[in-house]
C-alpha cells in the first residue's frame, strides 16, 4: 500500500498550477524585483506587485497592507517586535493566550524580558477563550492583543469578530495568526476587524518559505518599527532580496484556494465526520476542541486504550501527527491540549488528523480498515 498523507495541517503539495506558474521565475524571468533600469526587474517586478494584489484580495486588504515574508513565523517576529517597539512609550502589556502557537508564545517570552508585561488567557475544555476575560485583562498600558483564529492541533476557531470589536472599543491592536485559516475558510481582515495578520503559502498549497504580514493602514493605521534593515524593501519594514518565485507561487495559491473555498470545506468536512465516526467505533475515541466552531479538515483525537507513539509507529503507511510541526520534536506533551485541561496521560494518547483537498474517500475507508484490523490484534 501506498503512502497515504493525513498531516496537511503540517504542509501541503504544491498545486501542479502554483508550479507552472513559479517555474519561469527561477530561470528565463530571473530578475530582482528591485532592479529599476532594465526589463529583467520590471517583469519580477509586475509579478511581485500581481501576487500582492491576489494575496490582498484573498484577505479582503489592500495591496498596499500586504508585506511579503519567508512565511507566518517571521511575519509574527516582524509584527509583534515592530508593535511591541513602536508603541512601547504608549504601554508595556500584552495580552495572549496559552493555546498559540510556538512563533507567538516564544516572541511573547522573548518580549517580557526586555521590560514588556505578558497576560496569557486561557481556554475552556473547547479550546475557546473567554471574552469577559479577555475585556478585563486590557489595561491602560495594553498596546497588543494576539489571538489566533483557528488552532493548528484541534482547529478550533476562536470568535475573531467579537475579539477585533473589542480591541477597537479599547484602542488595542489586534493581531491575528490567520496561517491555519487561509485556504479553509472565508477570511476578510475588515469583516473580522484584524488589524495586523499573517499567513504561509505552504498551508495552502504554495511553497514553503512564502508567506505575508498584513498590516492595517487606517482605521487604525498600525505602525511598526523595523527590526531588520539593509535596504529598506517592502516600505521599509523587510528589508532583503525578494524571493521572486516563492511570492509568485504564494500569490497563485491565494487565487486557487479562494476559487475553490466552498468545495475545500464541503469535501474535506464529509471526510472528516467518515473518519471520526469510524475510529470512534474502534477505541471510544474522544474529539478534543468544540464540534461547532472548527476548520472543516482537522481533527484531534484522545485514544482509549493506544498511545500516540504506539498508533504512529503501527501506521507508518499512514503520515499523522501528535500536533503541531513545530513542536513535535519535543518530548512534553502538547502545551494546547494541556491548557485545554486534558490529561498528561491522554495528552499522549492524542493524535491529529489534517485532510486536505488531495484527500480521497477510498484513501479514508483505506484508513479506516487498517486501523480496524490492526488495533484489534
Amino acid at each position: 500500500m501506498s503512502l497515504i498523507y493525513l498531516d496537511y495541517n503540517s504542509t501541503t503539495p504544491v498545486d501542479e498550477k502554483v508550479l507552472e506558474e513559479m517555474l519561469p521565475y527561477f530561470s528565463n524571468k530571473f530578475g530582482n524585483a528591485s532592479s529599476k533600469t532594465h526589463i529583467y526587474g520590471w517583469e519580477a517586478e509586475a509579478a511581485v506587485e500581481l501576487s500582492r494584489q491576489r494575496c490582498a484580495d484573498f484577505i479582503g486588504a489592500e495591496p498596499s497592507e500586504i508585506i511579503f515574508t519567508s512565511g507566518a513565523t517571521e511575519s509574527i517576529n516582524l509584527a509583534m517586535r515592530g508593535i511591541a517597539k513602536a508603541y512601547k512609550s504608549g504601554g508595556n502589556h500584552i495580552i495572549t493566550c496559552a493555546t498559540e502557537h510556538k512563533a507567538v508564545l516564544d516572541t511573547c517570552h522573548d518580549l517580557s524580558n526586555d521590560g514588556f508585561t505578558i497576560t496569557y488567557l486561557g481556554v475552556n475544555r473547547d479550546g475557546l477563550i473567554d471574552l469577559n476575560e479577555l475585556e478585563a485583562a486590557i489595561t491602560p498600558t495594553t498596546i497588543l492583543v494576539a489571538i489566533m483564529m483557528a488552532n493548528n492541533e484541534t482547529g478550533v476557531i476562536q470568535d475573531v469578530e467579537r475579539i477585533g470589536l473589542i480591541c477597537r472599543k479599547h484602542q488595542v491592536i489586534f493581531l491575528s495568526d490567520i496561517t491555519q485559516a487561509a485556504g479553509k475558510i472565508r477570511l476578510d481582515v475588515n469583516d473580522l476587524k484584524i488589524d495586523v495578520a499573517c499567513l504561509s503559502a505552504h498551508k495552502f498549497y504554495g511553497p514553503k518559505g512564502a508567506g505575508a504580514l498584513y498590516i492595517r493602514r487606517k482605521n487604525p493605521r498600525v505602525r511598526l518599527v523595523p527590526i531588520q534593515t539593509g535596504g529598506g524593501h517592502e516600505n521599509g519594514i523587510r528589508s532583503g532580496t525578494l524571493n521572486v518565485p516563492g511570492i509568485v507561487g504564494l500569490g497563485k495559491a491565494c487565487e486557487i484556494a479562494a476559487e475553490n473555498l466552498w468545495e475545500y470545506g464541503m469535501n474535506t468536512s464529509k471526510l472528516r465526520i467518515l473518519l471520526e465516526q469510524g475510529l470512534e467505533i474502534l477505541d471510544s475515541v474522544r474529539i478534543n476542541g468544540t464540534l461547532k466552531n472548527r476548520l472543516p479538515n482537522t481533527t484531534n483525537l484522545t485514544f482509549k486504550s493506544f498511545s500516540a507513539t504506539e498508533l504512529i509507529s503501527s501506521f507508518p503507511d499512514f503520515a499523522f501527527s501528535t500536533g503541531s510541526a513545530c513542536t513535535s520534536a519535543l518530548p512534553e506533551p502538547s502545551h494546547v491540549l494541556r491548557a485545554m485541561a486534558i490529561s498528561e496521560e491522554d495528552a499522549k494518547k492524542t493524535v491529529r488528523f489534517s485532510l486536505g483537498k488531495f484527500t480521497t474517500e477510498a484513501e479514508i475507508r483505506i484508513a479506516l480498515d487498517t486501523f480496524k484490523n490492526r488495533l484489534k490484534n
